[in-house]
Formats: C-alpha cells, sequence, structure tokens
C-alpha cells in the first residue's frame, strides 16, 4: 500500500534521538512543502532556535511571532510562556495584567515545577495555528511541520492531552484538551515522524519509541526516517576494493598519493561504515514493522537551501510526491 504523503496531512511532528538530524528533516520538509507550492509553518518547541540557520547560516531568530523564510514557508518558535499569556488573555480579556504576572519570577518558579503545562499549551498552541483561516475560509497553514522534543520528552509532550482529558471531567480545559487530543490521534490530519541514524543506540530507541506511540499515545506512524546514510563506496564490480589494497605490496607507492596500507585502511573504513548503516537500517525496518526512508549523508554537512532541497527529494521520493 503507497504511503500517504506528509504533504497532504495538516500536522507532521517530528522527533527522534537527539543527534539524529530532526531539525534538518524538519526543515528539508518544510522546505520541500513550500516549494511544491504548500503554505507552510515550521514550528520550532525547544529553548533554542535552529532551523532558521539550516537555510541561511546569517538568519535572525523567529521567535513566538515568527516570520517569512522563503516563498511560502513561515517560521516560529513556540514559547509556552508567550502561548499562555495569549491564552489566559482571550479567555478574560486582561492581556496586560497577564503577562505582568507571568513575568513575575515566584510565578514562573512555580510554574516551572509544574508538570506538563508547557507541553498542553505548546499543542493547543499548535492546534489554534491548525485551525486558523484566512478571509476567505481556507486554511492559513496547508501544513505544519513541528520540531518536536527529542524522543523522551517527545512521547510525554504528544501524550499530556490524553492525561489531561483523563484527570479534568469537565470545564474549558477538559473541552480543549480533547479538541488537541482528536487533532493528534486523526491519522489522516497528523503523522509522528521519527528521526533515526544507522546505528544501535538510535534504531533500539526508535524502536521503543513506535512501540509506546502505538501502545499508549495513539498517534500513526506509517514510516522511520533513517538519517545520514553512508553511500557504497565501492563500485559493484569490485566489492572488496578495501582487501584488494590491502593486498598490494607496502613498498609500491604511486607519485603523490599516501601508500597502500592507508587507501586501504581508509577503504576499509568507509565500507564498515556504510555495512553498520545498513545493518541497523534493517533492524529499524525489522522491529517496526515499517517502510524506511533512507535519506544520504552529504558530504558537506545539510546547511543551506540546496543540501535540504537534496533530503527533502529524498524524504518525499518514497510517496511519489515530488520528482
Amino acid at each position: 500500500m503507497p504511503l500517504l504523503s506528509l504533504l497532504d496531512r495538516r500536522l507532521v511532528v517530528i522527533t527522534g534521538k537527539g543527534g539524529t538530524g530532526k531539525t534538518t528533516v524538519a526543515a528539508a520538509l518544510a522546505l520541500a512543502a513550500a516549494e511544491a507550492g504548500r503554505k507552510v509553518l515550521a514550528a520550532e518547541v525547544g529553548l533554542d532556535e535552529h532551523l532558521p540557520r539550516l537555510l541561511d547560516p546569517d538568519a535572525a531568530p523567529v521567535g513566538y511571532a515568527g516570520r517569512d523564510l522563503t516563498p511560502g514557508l513561515h517560521a516560529m518558535r513556540i514559547d509556552p510562556y508567550e502561548a499562555l499569556a495569549e491564552y489566559v488573555g482571550l479567555q478574560i480579556g486582561l492581556r496586560g495584567v497577564v503577562r505582568r504576572v507571568l513575568e513575575n519570577h515566584a510565578f514562573r518558579q512555580l510554574m516551572d515545577a509544574s508538570p506538563g503545562w508547557r507541553e498542553l499549551i505548546t499543542l493547543g498552541k499548535i492546534w489554534h495555528l491548525e485551525q486558523m483561516r484566512d478571509g476567505r475560509g481556507r486554511p492559513r497553514f496547508d501544513l505544519i511541520v513541528v520540531d518536536a522534543p527529542a524522543t523522551g520528552h517527545g512521547l510525554t509532550f504528544l501524550d499530556v492531552p490524553r492525561v489531561v482529558g483523563s484527570a479534568v471531567r469537565a470545564g474549558p480545559l477538559r473541552r480543549h484538551a480533547s479538541w488537541v487530543e482528536e487533532m493528534i490521534r486523526d491519522p489522516k490530519r497528523t503523522a509522528l515522524l521519527p528521526v533515526a541514524l544507522g546505528e544501535e543506540l538510535p534504531a533500539r530507541e526508535t524502536a521503543d519509541l513506535v512501540t509506546r506511540l502505538r501502545d499508549e499515545v495513539g498517534v500513526a506512524v506509517d514510516r522511520v526516517v533513517v538519517n545520514a546514510l553512508s553511500a557504497d563506496p565501492f563500485p559493484p564490480d569490485v566489492p572488496d576494493l578495501d582487501e584488494r589494497l590491502g593486498a598490494i605490496a607496502p613498498d609500491l607507492a604511486i607519485p603523490g598519493s599516501p601508500g597502500a596500507s592507508a587507501l586501504a585502511a581508509c577503504a576499509a573504513h568507509l565500507r564498515g561504515r556504510f555495512e553498520l548503516n545498513r545493518r541497523w537500517a534493517a533492524v529499524i525496518a525489522d522491529t517496526t514493522a515499517l517502510p524506511i526512508v533512507g535519506l544520504p549523508r552529504l558530504a558537506n554537512g545539510a546547511r543551506g537551501a540546496d543540501a535540504l532541497r537534496t533530503l527533502g527529494r529524498a524524504l518525499l521520493a518514497a510517496e511519489g510526491s515530488v520528482a
């Protein structure tokens, strides 16, 4: 069965173990969607902004107000205190008073010690953004790409609406939590995209993430991205090139090049990296029973629009969404 296109979802939440490149994948998807004609919001929820600088190393922060990064691509960082001030201000109509209270140091200490509210208010803001319409009644954003917290915190992030809904039986909080939970659990509307590496620890953590998402949260997961996969370093007709180089006499040297032993060691390293990635990508596919979308390791890193376009094409190629 073909994969439902990520570009046809309303919300794609991207998570993964720290260091797997989830922000890079979020930026690549957001740029690909914008260049395919979608109106896209890329939302970061961490303490720091990283996504704008992937497109432009000199980009200034976008903040909570956000701004357009490219045509069709708007970016923002959802600060939970800003979102809380906005929400409470709308509820009671005293935004100035609310903001002063939220800026109080003692109040912030109390809030920082309270679990769950950041996740709920952040998801509430995402729900609000998903609901926004323009003057013609069309969605303001066709697609919202969320760079979610890393794997462990990402589960809590997504599960908070269900927990709140179970604990609070009536009132505005219960109602708003149910709206957010409905959005998260709708597989045609929302997808979670785990990002892993072809290495042991990320592979095992991704398998655990997918299991818990299915059993505990109920968010749709229909593929896993395995990032930074090394390509096969040798031509098909010489798959044992490292061994052949190792068999060359040590005293045989090519002018201007390293010795045969150094070349053999480099070739063996490249082959080992390729085989490691291939093995653990297969483990992820087997343990999650999901299709694997492999993204290439880029020699010069994943900064700049051209690099992100390369990843975006690879990300969407499996579903045939872009040429």
